[in-house]
């Protein structure tokens, strides 16, 4: 029997203004979130001042999150919205690949940004030394060839069968066993979200400890007391942000592994989970880019079309 004729005669077809809005709901976040890592790929790629090892980094970020938005959020649409899979078994297995291989390279990427500012607040002077445009390139390449292997692996029987889990014709349902789904556990959430934090704390430490010996050393300015206390509520609002948005966006679709269950896409909760999960690609940018007011000066120059100008790649932005 077809999911088609399965779920008319179960009566679970969706109605049609449900459809609409759920297609124009879905595709914004998509549109958004490829227009939001658009802006951060082009200032980066545009302007000489932004072309250093950290910025590649962002560069980076951005790109896994624009192909997010760009090849796995229109698919994850029509898997969620429609009652029945039309892409073919190759296609269904290639979609779960690509699309846990990007947020696995987008964690990774998030990951070495950490490393990146642990080092620059931590160890300034060794910095320009530890953290090469060469060494910055290297890591990137091996997060990204390391997220497609690791993912492979992870999907490898889903990839050599890709229906074998499927009670129906035109299904795509995929299911991760407790053993590999902790496996995954581990490498994609516990160990990335335990350097995140770790770095991100000791970089707090470092600034606010930084903050309170120039309040020390320096009591003639009065306006001190007040920038030192500004330095330490930014770091702390930073490393909050950085945090719980990791948090509330990957918790979710890892419950099942803490619950010490099989992960399916036949769950009921499967699309809310997964969705939060791609959502984080759009809110990447808002976290570690917009920070940067060069991010805003790149902005009103990319909208106002300056950047068309000759020599506009000089211009002074940071």
């Amino acid at each position: 029997m077809s999911c088609v004729l399965r779920e008319l005669l179960e009566g679970s077809m969706r109605p049609r203004s449900e459809t609409v809005l759920l297609y124009t709901l879905l595709s914004s976040i998509s549109v958004l979130t490829v227009a939001l890592n658009l802006l951060v790929i082009i200032s980066i790629s545009h302007f000489r001042q932004l072309h250093t090892p950290t910025n590649l980094l962002l560069l980076s970020l951005a790109i896994s999150d624009l192909l997010v938005g760009l090849l796995v959020m229109p698919v994850e649409t029509v898997r969620f919205i429609e009652t029945c899979w039309l892409l073919g078994d190759l296609m269904c297995a290639l979609s779960y690949i690509i699309g846990f291989s990007l947020t696995s390279a987008s964690v990774g990427n998030m990951v070495l940004i950490s490393i990146d500012r642990f080092v620059a607040i931590c160890y300034p002077l060794h910095y320009p030394n530890k953290i090469t445009r060469g060494m910055i390139e290297l890591s990137v390449c091996l997060c990204w060839a390391g997220s497609f292997l690791y993912n492979g692996l992870i999907l490898k029987d889903h990839l050599r069968q890709p229906d074998v889990q499927n009670s129906c014709y035109g299904e795509c349902m995929v299911v991760i066993n407790y053993v590999s789904g902790t496996v995954d556990l581990v490498f994609t959430f516990i160990g990335p979200c335990s350097v995140i934090l770790i770095l991100y704390m000791r970089v707090f430490t470092v600034a606010v400890s930084q903050a309170r010996a120039m309040q020390s050393h320096i009591t003639a300015v009065g306006a001190v007391k007040v920038t030192a206390k500004k330095s330490e509520r930014k770091a702390a609002r930073t490393l909050g942000v950085v945090i719980v948005v990791f948090l509330m966006s990957f918790c979710p679709y890892y419950y099942p592994s803490l619950a010490g269950q099989d992960i399916s896409n036949s769950a009921s909760s499967w699309a809310i989970v997964s969705w939060l999960l791609f959502f984080n690609s759009c809110l990447n940018p808002l976290i570690y880019a917009f920070f940067y007011p060069w991010f805003r000066k790149a902005i009103k120059s990319i909208v106002t079309l300056k950047i068309l100008e000759q020599n506009s790649s000089q211009a002074n932005i940071i």
